[in-house]
């Protein structure tokens, strides 16, 4: 199995010799909605993106609005949300409420020692929601990360080939417990912890060297108790690879109480500032297989019950700040579900501006 840095360089380079091959797209946030377009009326489902000019800088936001008992909201029209950028309202340039432009999604599976009685359910429910999500346009590709990051299918369109990739997946917890004082980290005899769960990496790699590379609707599902242990990436690292990357991270949260003893667990605090951050949300599911059935359809409408708008920043410098970012409907019984903000980067053909 290689390791996430040989990995990830390899398909570094496999995208890299793909950059000669195929037509390079517009970054999101270095785009704007093209001249004589209608841009108050869904976009042609035969545009997987809108063509940009890419001396304007255009921020995009794709987000879900639900009633106050959490149903979907799906014919809002333009008119019905204003947009704040740092507070100051911003002019929307392009609204769509199209659904049908292309997804590009990541899975990501926990395959540490924490999920060994929940791992086979997870991939087979996993499997199955791909087999039902995926349509002809979109890509997936499948991460398991314990002890280490693996990559184990790149972007694919074929459920049997992402279904593969996930059971390929197993429990790999590291180096067993000695049950020495000192030695696999238990402080008594006979007791362990369990090790390995790179969770920020796995995280911070997929948004990076994946999802940051792709244009158009990206997201990522977490499979996990979002317990972290040894990641080199903090959480606020991941947050912040995830927004550049304008991915959606949703956190299905598996976990085996039985597992933890009485010590508990606390990955869902953090998992739920990782999903509010990006435009997600957090679905507890225990260990029960109906939980997850259910989270995994709740997930499929809301991907596939997306307004996205565009606008061009009044505050125009790209000097790598965080812009906090702000959608308002005229109805206040209406829940706005979308990212915090973006980074401004700077593009290199900028850089000596």
């Amino acid at each position: 199995m290689l390791s996430r840095t040989l990995l990830f360089r390899r398909v570094a380079v496999c995208l890299t010799l793909l950059l000669f091959l195929l037509p390079v797209g517009l970054q999101a946030q270095s785009s704007s909605p093209p001249s004589g377009q209608d841009q108050d009326q869904p976009a042609n489902p035969d545009q997987n993106v809108p063509t940009f000019k890419s001396q304007v800088n255009v921020v995009n936001l794709f987000f879900n609005v639900k009633d106050k008992h959490g149903a979907l909201v799906p014919n809002l029209a333009k008119a019905d949300f204003q947009v704040f950028e740092d507070g100051k309202p911003q002019t929307i340039k392009y609204f769509s409420k199209d659904s049908e432009e292309p997804l590009t999604l990541g899975i990501l599976i926990d395959s540490s020692a924490s999920q060994t009685r929940v791992l086979d359910m997870e991939k087979e429910v996993g499997a199955n929601f791909l087999r039902e999500v995926l349509r002809p346009k979109d890509l997936a590709f499948v991460i398991s990360f314990d002890v280490e990051v693996d990559l184990l299918q790149d972007y694919t369109n074929e459920a049997r080939l992402l279904r593969t990739a996930l059971n390929k997946a197993k429990i790999n917890a590291g180096t067993p417990c000695t049950g020495v004082p000192g030695i696999g980290g238990g402080p008594f005899p006979g007791s362990c912890s369990p090790k390995g769960t790179l969770l920020y990496d796995a995280v911070y790699l997929a948004s990076n060297d994946k999802l940051a590379k792709e244009v158009g609707r990206k997201a990522m599902i977490l499979l996990t108790d979002g317990e972290d242990q040894g990641s080199q990436e903090r959480i606020q690292d991941a947050i912040e690879a995830a927004q550049k990357s304008d991915s959606i991270v949703y956190v299905l949260l598996i976990a085996d109480r039985g597992f933890y003893g009485f010590g508990g667990y606390s990955g869902d605090r953090e998992m739920k500032k990782m999903t509010s951050d990006t435009g997600g949300r957090v679905i507890e599911v225990g260990n029960k297989r109906e939980k997850l059935q259910e989270a995994f359809d709740e997930i499929a409408k809301e991907l596939r019950t997306q307004y996205n708008i565009g606008y061009t920043p009044t505050n125009e410098k790209l000097d790598g700040s965080f812009r906090k970012v702000e959608i308002h409907t005229n109805d206040k019984n209406l829940r706005v579900q979308a990212r915090s903000g973006y980074y401004a980067i700077r593009h290199d053909a900028e850089a000596g501006d």
